[in-house]
């Protein structure tokens, strides 16, 4: 198979996940929290054996220590996917406040150039976002992950069938 159709493929698919994403927001929501939880519980269970492998005893506290945070978030989102998707949303929307925030902070440094609006811009509508997003919480927790996921998922498709088409043309030439 051509490299060029294994990336159309590979786009199509995107595509078709994201539409399915975006078609039930609430399940791709769920489907997020899971796999975050999963994620932290393989990512806490590995910290916590390098932790056990580690010679300095400071540096092995430590270690573990991380590692069984990591482990508890794991089990939490597993075990409470519905109030995991309210934490991952807050996390969402304050980490939207802070960069938007930070963009406004680089835009005022930035006054003198021409970036000045569009780094102006893209900072306030994260401000905007991240505050329409808490106006609206109990809402938004429902949704906001799985939207977010089926949007990148359709950006991605997207990207990658230009990339095949790109390749099948330079291929060509």
């Amino acid at each position: 198979m051509k490299p060029w159709l294994i990336w159309l493929i590979l786009g199509i698919i995107s595509v078709l996940f994201g539409v399915i994403a975006l078609g039930n927001a609430f399940a791709a929501s769920v489907a997020v929290t899971l796999l975050t939880g999963s994620l932290f519980l393989i990512s806490g269970l590995f910290q916590i054996a390098a932790g056990f492998r580690e010679q300095k005893r400071g540096n092995k506290l430590f270690a573990v220590l991380v590692g069984l945070l990591g482990l508890f978030v794991g089990i939490s989102l597993l075990l409470h996917p519905l109030e995991g998707m309210i934490s991952l949303t807050l996390l969402v929307a304050l980490l939207l406040a802070a960069a938007g925030v930070a963009r406004l902070v680089f835009a005022y440094r930035m006054r003198e150039t021409s970036f000045f609006w569009p780094m102006l811009i893209s900072g306030a509508l994260a401000v905007l976002l991240a505050g329409y997003i808490f106006a609206n919480f109990g809402v938004a927790t429902m949704s906001l992950l799985g939207l977010l996921v089926g949007v990148e998922l359709l950006l991605n498709g997207g990207g990658l069938i230009v990339w095949a088409f790109y390749l099948r043309m330079a291929s060509r030439g």
